[in-house]
């Protein structure tokens, strides 16, 4: 692995994975994708994204651009390629039984969470790799084509969140509860993301930056899952966190004063 690219393999894709074995084939497969993104991003924040062809990443990595697009279909998508774990995170976390759909997201977001700071825990200058980071996120604003292409892998995580919601409730996908609360789900993503934008400063250590951005989820969650409580009869067969609950790392807030600290 390229210690200049930010290596996402420390997360399950999905969770479910975790216990399946894997064989050459599958490896081999793991591995060539995991170089044509690692290549494609590197070139990427050295040239910009509209300034490298898909041909030249297929040649930096010794395949034939057909086999690029075997891989990823589109060009956005070499970059983007973690959004696709979270899919499939998504579609089984959420229909976990007994887990409620907060505690199901929040989850999901440690182990992306946990993921990244164990890379920048493992590289010899954390504030080089965590500038790398910050200067991933400065490529996707930069760039019009990443920027929609996030936003539209977005708004399939919600319609499929509300599905997936909708089909726990006995209710229908397009009923306002369901939709507002995968909406509402979804947006923890983009505190997780400004989150750390704000707290990789160079002053604080990785296992801090873990920290202060699971904080900063863990408020907003603590909103969304006094949405969902207020609400009786969304969700009757799943339980909400509990104000003082463990979820996963993370631990929701008792009071609202805590909502500050």
């Amino acid at each position: 692995m390229n210690a200049r690219t930010v290596d996402w393999t420390g997360l399950p894709t999905p969770r479910t994975s975790e216990s399946t074995a894997e064989g050459l084939r599958e490896r081999k497969k793991r591995l060539m994708r995991q170089q044509l993104t690692d290549t494609a991003t590197e070139m990427f924040m050295q040239r910009g994204f509209d300034a490298v062809r898909v041909s030249e990443v297929a040649e930096a990595c010794g395949v034939s651009e057909a086999t690029v697009f075997n891989y990823f279909p589109t060009k956005e998508s070499l970059v983007l390629d973690r959004l696709d774990a979270t899919m499939a995170s998504l579609r089984t976390g959420l229909i976990e039984p007994a887990v409620a759909p907060v505690e199901a997201a929040l989850r999901i977001l440690d182990d992306e969470l946990g993921a990244m700071t164990t890379w920048l825990a493992s590289q010899d200058d954390p504030l080089k790799a965590g500038n790398l980071i910050k200067r991933f996120g400065d490529l996707i604003d930069a760039t019009p084509s990443l920027r929609a292409h996030q936003s539209e892998m977005m708004d399939q995580f919600v319609a499929v969140a509300a599905e997936l919601l909708a089909e726990q409730s006995g209710m229908s996908p397009g009923d306002p509860e369901p939709q507002i609360a995968a909406t509402a789900l979804l947006g923890l993503w983009r505190i997780q993301f400004e989150a750390l934008r704000k707290y990789l400063d160079g002053t604080r250590t990785p296992e801090q930056v873990r920290e202060a951005v699971t904080a900063d989820v863990r408020r907003a969650a603590q909103l969304i899952a006094a949405g969902l409580n207020a609400f009786g009869g969304f969700m009757p067969t799943r339980r909400t966190p509990r104000p003082g609950a463990s979820v996963g790392r993370r631990t929701l807030p008792q009071t609202t004063n805590e909502l500050a600290k």
